[in-house]
């Protein structure tokens, strides 16, 4: 007969690519407490855009239950294993949880939304001598982008930060 008193943790489990909420669904269903946080984004393809929503941790949901009911997890097809620390299942500690709900769940985050530059989309600088200078991105790098300014004629590169999307933007 297993101990009423055993103290709950909180785990992490690696889940399936893109399955994160299913699993978090079915760990629901079956008794586990589970948290699997997440973000509206709104995704643009050719014909259509579409809001979606988007884990903050790709692969990840937060569990919380005893060491002797770890096994439990494992009736869900999307689980693979709990993430490790040190040889063994690492646990989060109540406070962390606590501090990281808070910090996701403030409105302030509902608001944000996620932009993917790609070729082709307009811009326009927020500062310096181009500010306002409306632009086109021929590339799109890690930390940088080629930008056409028609208008000037020219083809200059920018830091992703020194730009603003015209395609988002309240303007």
């Amino acid at each position: 007969m297993q101990d009423k008193k055993t103290p709950y943790h909180w785990y992490v489990i690696y889940t399936k690519p893109q399955c994160e909420q299913k699993a978090h669904d079915k760990l629901s269903q079956i008794g586990v407490e589970a948290y699997c946080p997440v973000y509206t984004e709104m995704r643009q393809w050719s014909d259509r855009k579409k809001k979606l929503r988007t884990p903050y941790f790709k692969s990840y949901v937060f569990v919380k239950l005893r060491e002797q009911d770890r096994k439990l997890v494992f009736a869900v097809p999307y689980v693979v294993r709990y993430l490790h620390w040190l040889g063994r299942p690492a646990i989060i500690r109540d406070k962390e949880m606590e501090e990281l709900r808070n910090f996701l769940e403030d409105n302030e985050l509902h608001d944000h939304q996620i932009t993917h530059l790609q070729p082709g989309d307009k811009v326009s600088f927020k500062k310096g001598a181009l500010k306002d200078q409306p632009a086109v991105i021929a590339k799109v790098g890690k930390k940088k982008l080629q930008l056409v300014l028609p208008a000037l004629g020219y083809k200059v590169v920018a830091k992703i930060s020194d730009v603003t999307d015209k395609n988002s933007a309240s303007h």
